[in-house]
């Protein structure tokens, strides 16, 4: 009980760090691009597409390595250290080599970015979720001091990016130093059972996976809802500052309004885990998938800054209900010995091809017929896969079977 205890609060540390050092970087990431970088929105969205070939390739690699090693940490410790030298990269390597060359810029900032941040939370997300089933913790409020990180490092990110963008990358490398010695500090034991469980998987069992149905069905979901969520978000911060007077104005308010929204984010990773054990994995995720579809196609109807972020705060509710959902859904329907690879493929890999498809797409839809026209089509996609959904994801008996056996063995 006492280890038990312990791993939580270190883990939680590790993932409060972890995001704070991410969000510091990047939560102004499309504003950096735009007003100091001098980007245009069909550059960004390369560079965003960019990203995401490269997060796509780390990540299939991440999950057979994670399932391989099991619960040692080597891959956590891996990513931390890559964290320290953020700000060095984005001042001295990424921000010269944008403006020298866009193309090389972005390859360069792919492979960093894909490595460390946005193929390195998946790695870090199953990692934990594996420790919490084994040590006997919700993951999900392991995971709302993640959503607590990125919202203190946004609280402050907008007004240091006013003073000079370069404190928020120099702040990021310091939050990564702690993050190093969390992971250090963290032990996990492992039977030799789970040693030759880890053992076991092979090339062959990854593979398939995919002559699943049921995996691509998942898949279909992720990539037609999920991943939009991502694209919406890329260069929303853009759209939002134009709404205020002055640029500065807008990503001031904006940082307020991101660290607001996490905020509530982190309370709802709190109750999620109750909603999703009472409505099951599917009906979580289509729930989540219509939250979505609302928000994205309010974004086009409203108008003003009020409406605007009134849109953008339901994010916080329906991210950590899909969270929540994709893993429950994922383990009570796959292998257990390849919940990285299914996390990581079925999920965050997914969601990088939609995204690397949709993102330059989505950068000329803005600049030929502007933010709001967009927000209707990517909220329309969404609602039409989410309704396929219903039909193609897990039979909703089974989920009502799951969450039924969850209550008993809380009784």
């Amino acid at each position: 009980m006492k280890s038990s205890n312990s791993l939580y609060w270190k883990l939680s540390a590790y993932f409060f760090f972890f995001f704070f050092t991410w969000s510091s970087s990047y939560s102004l990431f499309a504003i950096w691009l735009g007003q100091e970088i001098n980007l245009n929105g069909s550059a960004t969205g390369i560079i965003f597409s960019v990203n995401a070939i490269f997060t796509l390739c780390m990540q299939p690699l991440y999950g057979f390595i994670s399932d391989k090693l099991g619960l040692k940490k080597n891959i956590l410790f891996m990513i931390s250290l890559l964290l320290v030298f953020t700000g060095p990269f984005y001042i001295f390597v990424y921000g010269p080599l944008l403006q020298y060359n866009v193309f090389l810029g972005a390859i360069v900032g792919g492979i960093y970015l894909g490595t460390a941040f946005l193929a390195g939370i998946g790695a870090i997300e199953t990692f934990i979720e594996k420790v919490s089933r084994k040590y006997h913790f919700e993951y999900g409020r392991t995971r709302m001091w993640g959503s607590l990180g990125w919202a203190a490092a946004t609280f402050f990110a907008g007004q240091l990016f006013n003073i000079d963008p370069n404190i928020n990358f120099w702040v990021a490398s310091v939050s990564a130093v702690i993050l190093v010695a969390i992971i250090v500090s963290v032990k996990i034991e492992m039977t030799d059972y789970e040693k030759e469980r880890a053992d076991s998987v092979g090339l062959k069992d990854v593979g398939g996976l995919f002559l699943l149905k049921d995996f691509w069905f998942l898949m279909l979901y992720v990539i037609g809802v999920t991943c939009v969520y991502g694209v919406y978000d890329q260069q929303f911060p853009l759209y939002y500052a134009s709404l205020f007077p002055t640029p500065a104005l807008g990503n001031q308010i904006f940082g307020y309004l991101n660290s607001f929204q996490v905020f509530i984010e982190a309370g709802m990773m709190f109750l999620a885990p109750f909603i999703v054990n009472k409505l099951g994995p599917k009906k979580s995720l289509i729930l989540a998938g219509l939250l979505m579809a609302f928000r994205i196609i309010g974004s086009g109807l409203v108008s003003g800054p009020v409406g605007i972020s009134s849109m953008k705060l339901i994010h916080a509710v329906e991210l950590p209900i899909m969270l929540i959902a994709v893993f429950k859904y994922l383990a009570t329907n796959f292998d257990n010995r390849l919940s990285s690879v299914l996390y990581l493929v079925g999920f965050q890999f997914a969601s990088q091809v939609g995204t690397s498809i949709f993102s330059p797409l989505a950068g000329g839809l803005y600049d030929s017929i502007g933010f709001r026209q967009t927000y209707l089509i990517m909220g329309a996609m969404v609602l039409c896969f989410t309704i396929i959904s219903i039909f193609t994801l897990l039979d909703s008996k089974k989920d009502v079977e799951f969450a039924q056996s969850l209550q008993r063995k809380h009784i």
